[in-house]
């Protein structure tokens, strides 16, 4: 053999074998693509992803569209990884951005679901105080061997204890530290509107200082009716927009999209703040599947939204739910929404 055949043969053995690596060794990345797109005006698989119970939602004529973003492969090799940094429909990123490296996978996932139950709460709030309901203090849940367990139900706006009225969480505070634990005390409430009272023996407070009713509270606006979010899997605090969106379409005095396909994104805090999110291309890429007329995109993301390719639908820009309701107002009269 050759000196020049040798080192061509062995060029090609190390070639050989680099391909064989960069095809089977996992690398710390993980691909993300365009998830799911929820309406949530509409169901998952005949379940009401916005339900409301109380009354009659609104006929509504068009579709508000939470987009997600998936997680596609993990533990990717060279090779997938080298392809993905090309596609323009996949975002290669470390694998501790999405799985941090002090969690479980199972940790992430439930803490994925908290910030997904969080946007939910804030939703809920902005929405209802959005249309002027009343804030009162709301039962969000009972403890464990709750004495109010078949009294108080979620939902329910405490009124009064005693007879004393409770219109915020520090006045029910102090009327029930003023009642020994143990004692049987009357609560009223409201319940989807209407009146009612029920007697609960308390339990006494932990440092002995007065009673407990066993609830878990949260100042917010409560209204005539209930609203129940259900949306499968689906996790972190990006769908907060949408959802709030939908709770004002079906429960509001307008049609928000007057049969418009309207997708978006976006974290919303309890004053109406619109926060940034991540894969805002992947979330782009996925409406342009089912063809959205307008993409709602949070004022943080604007730079990453026009970087991406080219959409064909005009985009939004919000940084408030004011925003969002004027870029829909403008869609609804034929007029641009203001753009990123």
């Amino acid at each position: 053999m050759t000196r020049r055949t040798a080192v061509l043969t062995a060029g090609a053995v190390l070639l050989l074998l680099f391909g064989l690596l960069g095809a089977t060794v996992p690398v710390p990345y993980v691909s993300q693509v365009p998830g799911p797109i929820y309406d949530t005006l509409g169901d998952i698989k005949g379940e009401q992803i916005i339900e409301v119970q109380g009354r009659s939602p609104n006929e509504v004529s068009g579709e508000l569209n939470l987009t997600t973003v998936g997680i596609s492969g993990r533990g990717l090799s060279l090779v997938q990884a080298i392809r993905g940094w090309f596609d323009d429909e996949v975002s290669v990123v470390p694998e501790e951005s999405v799985y941090p490296p002090d969690r479980s996978e199972e940790e992430t996932r439930q803490a994925n679901l908290d910030a997904f139950l969080s946007s939910e709460r804030a939703a809920e709030t902005v929405a209802l105080g959005h249309l002027g309901y009343p804030v009162k203090v709301v039962v969000q849940g009972l403890a464990e061997d709750s004495p109010a367990e078949g009294q108080l139900e979620e939902g329910d706006a405490l009124e009064a204890v005693d007879g004393q009225p409770t219109p915020d969480a520090d006045t029910l505070d102090d009327v029930l530290r003023s009642i020994p634990g143990g004692s049987t005390v009357t609560v009223s409430y409201t319940r989807l509107g209407e009146p009612g009272s029920t007697e609960i023996t308390t339990r006494q407070a932990e440092d002995r200082k007065g009673s407990l009713l066993g609830v878990m509270i949260l100042e917010q606006p409560s209204a005539p009716f209930d609203v129940d979010i259900q949306v499968g899997k689906v996790g972190g605090p990006s769908a907060g927009l949408m959802l709030t969106l939908g709770i004002l379409d079906l429960v509001g005095d307008e049609d928000l999209t007057d049969g418009a396909v309207v997708a978006g994104t976006g974290t919303i805090d309890q004053e109406g703040n619109v926060g940034p999110i991540g894969g805002i291309a992947l979330k782009m890429a996925a409406a342009e599947d089912i063809e959205a007329d307008l993409f709602l995109v949070p004022a943080g993301n604007c730079t990453a939204a026009l970087a991406a390719a080219d959409p064909s639908f005009p985009l939004a820009r919000v940084a408030t739910l004011d925003d969002a309701l004027q870029a829909l107002a403008d869609v609804r009269a034929g007029r641009d929404p203001a753009g990123c």
